[in-house]
């Protein structure tokens, strides 16, 4: 399955569903953070989100690629 092109607005509200929530923000980039299980997460709100980007953000919230196609 491939990564699908998401902004940065779409992407928070998904991992706000997830169950993370807006730590802070600094310029164009939002720190989400989830207590459990514990993750941290960076994402950059730009109009569209890079691949690899995007992928190190799978990676950091610990969610699969269809979890978070779900949460769209």
């Amino acid at each position: 399955m491939k990564l699908p092109q998401v902004s940065g607005e779409t992407c928070v509200k998904a991992l706000k569903r997830a169950g993370f929530h807006i730590d802070r923000q600094k310029g164009s980039h939002v720190v989400l953070l989830r207590d459990n299980p514990k993750a941290r997460v960076v994402v950059p709100a730009h109009k569209i989100i890079k691949k690899g980007t995007l992928h190190q953000i799978l990676m950091d919230s610990n969610l699969k690629l269809e979890d978070f196609l779900n949460l769209l």
